[in-house]
């Protein structure tokens, strides 16, 4: 008994590593390409001078903010780093490139009485002469909203898409966490959505 009262105590004063993150240790990169694609296929790209903003999965406008222009001007460069050459719209581009803020916003009901549960032992029912009673809370509930944001960054085959009848998308990177869309993120997420994608080349 003693030994596990001394487990339990210890186990009641491990931190929770996740309370230790930091805004960008919070952050997750997700890849994902075609695996019928061959990349060195492409040689030219062009990209919207503006950013979709999509609330929950429905088109809200474009904008073209400063951390948004921050984003564009880094996914620029690392396309260029990686050989390909930036034409207009009208040139036919071999890949066209959106980038879109996600918006993602769900509401809970939550029972408050799990809150209140037990906690009404804090207090003597023998006080107020009703020796054995517990105490009775209302029944109440409570909505909870969370908003999750994330940045994507979409690689869609304009070169073959008159032959495919259908505009596919060969590349996919989404930032997801805490401050995707701050002027620090920006382009240190769009680097570590290319680090993870060293296959995304072309031999010039």
């Amino acid at each position: 008994m003693l030994a596990i009262a001394g487990l339990v105590t210890a186990s009641s004063c491990t931190k929770d590593p996740m309370n230790n993150l930091s805004a960008e240790e919070s952050r997750i990169y997700i890849t994902n390409k075609d695996n019928n694609v061959n990349f060195g296929n492409y040689k030219t790209y062009s990209i919207a001078d503006s950013v979709a903003v999509i609330d929950n999965n429905r088109f809200a406008g474009e904008q073209a903010t400063a951390v948004d222009q921050q984003i564009i001007a880094a996914v620029k460069s690392a396309m260029e780093s990686r050989g390909f050459v930036r034409v207009a719209r009208s040139q036919s581009p071999d890949l066209g490139i959106n980038v879109s803020r996600l918006y993602n916003t769900s509401t809970s009901v939550v029972d408050l009485n799990d809150y209140w549960s037990g906690y009404g032992g804090y207090y003597d029912p023998y006080y107020w002469g009703y020796s054995g009673y517990g105490y009775g809370y209302p029944s109440s509930y409570a909505l909870v909203q969370s908003t999750e944001a994330m940045l994507s960054v979409d690689l869609l085959d304009l070169k073959n898409a008159s032959a495919n009848n259908s505009i596919r998308v060969v590349w996919n990177g989404v930032a997801r966490g805490s401050g995707v869309f701050t002027s620090d993120a920006a382009t240190t997420g769009v680097q570590a959505l290319f680090n993870q994608s060293p296959y995304l080349n072309t031999v010039r």
